[in-house]
This record gives structure tokens, sequence and C-alpha cells, in this order.
């Protein structure tokens, strides 16, 4: 299956082949513009159409190794197999999450603590550290996270080989959420110029194409959530 969300996040329809039913119940595509719920970056919505019939998607998931299927609300039509649907993104929940998700990798940048989880809504992000002791001074962060979304830092993708990543374990920022390996190959995600980046980690999200795309960010609760762990609430807009 082709995830047209990895290389080009900002294609919002596409036409699709079904090619089977999923183990949930679900639809799989020959292709997808649709992100399934994973490293705390929930799934996309929309819908899809095909002779003269269109319906709402629920939910996508991911199955096996390099699956995805897409739930469809419940009671309505199916394609079946063979085919050809168009589908729609729900563009306004898409872009949020892409603004919050980069927002988040720069968060990690400011705060250059071992991440232990995290997650993104249509509200908010978060990122959980290994912080023993509290932020000294929360509004100098903020400042230097919006300072660096003004930059206009461009975020691009590479890919390298598992191999590769096991060579260099420093790339990898989260304790709790390991990066993808079982397909051989790991998505690289760069926040700056190639000789001169700001952030480069391994994942698998999607990312709006520059910092200043983000907008103006503030910092909320930093609420403590065990001996050695905070979480850092982020707002966008």
């Amino acid at each position: 299956m082709k995830k047209i969300y990895l290389a080009e996040p900002y294609t919002t329809e596409t036409e699709a082949k079904v090619t089977e039913i999923g183990p949930n119940g679900g639809i799989v595509f020959d292709q997808t513009i649709f992100y399934a719920t994973s490293g705390g970056q929930p799934n996309d919505l929309g819908t899809i159409s095909w002779n003269g019939t269109t319906v709402e998607i629920v939910d996508v998931k991911k199955f096996e190794t390099d699956g995805i299927e897409v739930i469809l609300a419940e009671n309505s039509a199916s394609p079946v197999k063979g085919d050809v649907v168009h589908q729609k993104l729900d563009w306004e929940r898409r872009y949020i999450h892409m603004r919050i998700h980069t927002s988040l990798h720069l968060l990690s940048v400011v705060i250059p603590l071992p991440v232990t989880g995290g997650s993104i809504s249509t509200i908010k992000g978060r990122l959980d550290f290994d912080m023993p002791d509290p932020l000294e001074d929360k509004e100098k962060v903020e400042n230097k996270l919006n300072e660096l979304i003004t930059r206009d830092l461009p975020v691009t993708f590479e890919w390298i080989s598992s191999e590769e990543l096991a060579q260099k374990p420093e790339l990898v920022k989260t304790m709790s959420v390991k990066p993808p390996t079982g397909a051989g190959q790991v998505r690289l995600v760069r926040i700056g110029s190639f000789t001169d980046h700001v952030d480069l980690q391994p994942c698998g999200g999607t990312h709006v194409n520059s910092t200043v795309e983000i907008g103006a960010i503030r910092l909320g609760k930093i609420e403590k959530k065990g001996r050695n762990n905070r979480r850092v609430n982020l707002f966008i807009g």
C-alpha cells in the first residue's frame, strides 16, 4: 500500500482501488491519504465516494507491519474489492495535527530532555519529559519556541535503513515509542537546512512544510506525572 501522506501531506483528495477487507472489518486500498492512529497522533477523518454513494470515515487503523484500513460509519454502504473510490480528507483536522506535531518536535529542541510520551489532538499537544526538577522559566522556554517558529525553517524528510538508525541511537528522543523499523527503512524528519538543522529525528507523522505555518504557540500547565516525569502542554493559535 502506498501511504501518500508520508511524502505528500498536503494532498487532500485522490482516487484509490479497494484491495481487500481488513482484519477489523475496514476497507483496504492500494493507496491512501488517511493517516492511521500511531505515535501519539490521532487518525484522520474524511469520506470515500463511489457510484454516487458517499460514506463517512470514523476511524483509520494500522494492522500487521504495513497495513492501513479505514473504518466506515456503522450500517453504511461499503465498496467491494476492485471498486475505485474517491478519498477526501478532513483537511482542517489534518492541518491542525500537522501544525501541532511539528511544534512538538521544536518543543523537544528547547527542552533537551528524554521524551517519555506524547499526544496530539485538535485542541492541544503535549510531551512528557524525564524531568526530575520543574522548569525554571516557562516564559523563557515559550519565547525560545516562538523564536524558532518565526525563523521560517523548512521541514523536510529523508529515509535511512534500520541498520543506519541502529548506529545512530542519539536520533531517537522518545523513550516510550520506538520508530517503526519492520519495513527495513525509517523516515527522518528534519527541521532546518541539511547543513544547519535544529532537529532531526525518526517520525512517521504528518508535518507542515515550514515552521512559520505553526503560528504563535503558548505553553499551558506543566503537570507532575510521577517522580521524574513532567507533562508540558502546548496550544497553538
